[in-house]
């Protein structure tokens, strides 16, 4: 199988890097700027024809969730544009596509762990343009797999781990908050996922399927951050404060821990316990 995954300088894209040498018969394509624009549909066209791609990963994303307030247009020309021509470009082709999307198109007043079948209410720019790149990806793609990941982090790139390596050697003290609730997501764990499912789909089938996947388990921002800290024996000290006491220009989903039946069920997936994920990432590079 060729496989074409976008994305591939950001944390989820590297994890895949990482693990693709470990599978068997799958033969990945890591494009990125300027070489492959998600948004023109003629490029990546031309791309997926020259080598025969059986199909996209897409881990591209505009993630600034703040920024995106500011700027929408740049928002949802790769988190709703990007999806649509992927989409379009892979049913053209019979290729299954892989979107990957986010808890943040809820709009955390539940309180229970969220399935694929509840309604959606995006909060702000960034979550409504992902919101609109799945019903994008639903609307176009003959076969898909929409998967919904939260609070990602690796050793690549900027994520709020490697904030916290930062700070917890740098001060003292500092204030996280406690009041939003989610699980943290290795993204190594996320592409093992992908890998296994790319590996053990039918591909005479079309797929119409959303999915949730995070690691297991459920803790705030400040449990993840004293996390970090205990496992780096750092003296640095957390302290909790409220969401009012640390205004940002979007709101964020108070609650949004993700159900992960589904994906478990379909797919026989084994899911790590996101402390358990935490301590072996910072084993390996920190």
């Amino acid at each position: 199988m060729n496989i074409l995954v976008t994305g591939s300088r950001g944390q989820l894209g590297s994890e895949i890097q990482r693990l693709s040498g470990e599978t068997d018969g799958m033969n990945f394509f890591f494009p990125g700027l300027p070489e492959l624009d998600i948004a023109d549909a003629e490029g990546v066209a031309r791309f997926c024809d020259e080598h025969r791609i059986e199909a996209i990963v897409n881990c591209a994303a505009y993630t600034a969730v703040d920024r995106a307030e500011e700027e929408p247009e740049a928002a949802f020309r790769v988190n709703r544009d990007g999806p649509r021509a992927l989409a379009a470009v892979a049913a053209g082709r019979d290729a299954l596509l892989v979107h990957i999307s986010t808890d943040y198109v809820f709009d955390g007043e539940s309180c229970r762990p969220y399935r694929e079948t509840d309604p959606t209410s995006p909060l702000g720019v960034y979550g409504q343009s992902k919101w609109e790149g799945e019903e994008a990806v639903r609307a176009v793609s003959s076969s898909h797999m929409i998967v919904r990941t939260s609070w990602l982090y690796s050793e690549f790139g900027a994520n709020f781990v490697k904030t916290m390596l930062r700070l917890g050697a740098e001060r003292d003290a500092l204030t996280v908050v406690f009041d939003q609730a989610g699980t943290p997501t290795r993204a190594y764990d996320l592409a093992a996922a992908i890998l296994a499912m790319l590996g053990r789909c039918d591909r005479g089938r079309a797929y119409a399927e959303t999915y949730h996947y995070s690691n297991e388990g459920v803790c705030s921002w400040y449990d993840f951050a004293c996390a970090v800290m205990k496992l780096k024996g750092f003296s640095c000290r957390v302290k909790p404060v409220g969401s009012e006491e640390y205004p940002t220009r979007a709101r964020r989903p108070h609650y949004s821990v993700l159900h992960k039946g589904k994906i478990r069920a379909d797919w026989d997936l084994d899911i790590p316990h996101w402390y358990d994920s935490l301590e072996a990432m910072l084993k390996r590079c920190c």
